[in-house]
């Protein structure tokens, strides 16, 4: 921050000041986010400073032609950063703008003329069998409350057993589960609708759970509710799952969504065909499931080897 003080003027400190209090204030954006964001357009200024050969202005922030995002982003590709912290760069870069720009102070269109980096596809990482089939358990579970950590069971379940989003399990109620069911139906992303296969472990920790239970589930509320009785909010799971990962020893990938990855990747182990998996996971495209599901060329003509009767 020193390096700026001396290299920009201190209106144009000052305009960046306000723009990153109101992203805290108002945007609310995460504590993270700002840090970057800060970090990201100090670098700016400092090299636009060296690029331009005197104290950066708002004046020079007017006038920012494509060239001179362009010669910033390269610098940082230079110095070793990847597409993801290009990304953000530029994103800090276009807000920063966007908010001079609001304020007549500046032009968003260089920017927002710059094509934001391609982004690399991360593959969630899924756990092994043991792992995942340990963690479901009503032993494993940490919450003192009997019913708290029968919950917890039977949340995990769902996810490991079905494939089963968390938004989309904490929108189940009693009456999607009732006794004897054999499928779930599922609504997931844009409202649409599929059909599960229920594993027997399934309905019978749900079973265990409700039996423990305090609060009446009536047929069409939530079914898995919080301490107080409301519904169970996502971030309470994730931070049993946090809690879990320590107690049990396994990898900081581990979290909520894995499960439902490793659903995925051990029905494919086992045989299952990517399309049926597609189907079960909800996914648009078939291409989703097979990036997903991390497989890879070589595979899918194996299956075709195998499969077809041509081959």
């Amino acid at each position: 921050m020193n390096e700026i003080l001396i290299l920009a003027t201190p209106e144009l400190l000052d305009k960046r000041r306000q723009w990153l209090e109101n992203l805290g204030n108002e945007r609310r954006l995460a504590a993270n986010t700002l840090e970057a964001y800060e970090r990201d357009t100090r670098q700016f200024l400092a090299f636009l400073t060296r690029h331009l050969g005197g104290p950066a202005t708002l004046s020079d922030i007017h006038t920012l032609r494509t060239a001179d995002l362009r010669s910033f982003l390269a610098q940082r590709r230079r110095e070793g950063s990847g597409a993801r912290s290009l990304g953000r760069h530029l994103a800090g870069l276009r807000s920063f703008l966007r908010y001079l720009e609001r304020n007549g102070l500046a032009n968003a269109a260089a920017a927002g003329a710059i094509r934001a980096p391609k982004q690399p596809k991360s593959l969630p990482k899924p756990l092994s069998d043991r792992q995942a089939l340990e963690l479901v358990t009503t032993q494993a579970q940490l919450h003192e409350e009997p019913w708290i950590a029968a919950r917890d069971a039977a949340l995990l379940t769902v996810l490991y057993g079905c494939g089963l989003r968390i938004s989309e399990a904490l929108d189940l109620t009693p009456a999607d589960v009732a006794q004897g069911a054999t499928t779930l139906r599922v609504t997931g992303k844009g409202g649409k609708t599929r059909l599960v296969p229920l594993l027997p472990i399934v309905p019978q920790a749900i079973a265990a759970y409700q039996k423990l239970c305090p609060y009446h589930l009536a047929a069409d509320e939530p079914l898995f509710r919080g301490a107080r009785g409301g519904k169970l909010n996502p971030g309470v799971i994730q931070r049993e799952m946090q809690k879990l990962r320590g107690a049990l020893g396994l990898p900081d990938s581990a979290t909520p969504h894995a499960l439902r990855h490793s659903f995925a990747t051990h029905l494919l182990a086992g045989g299952g065909d990517l399309r049926s998996i597609q189907e079960l996971l909800g996914h648009a495209s078939l291409s989703t499931t097979q990036v997903y599901t991390g497989v890879d060329q070589a595979r899918l003509l194996d299956v075709y080897d195998r499969a077809h009767p041509r081959a």
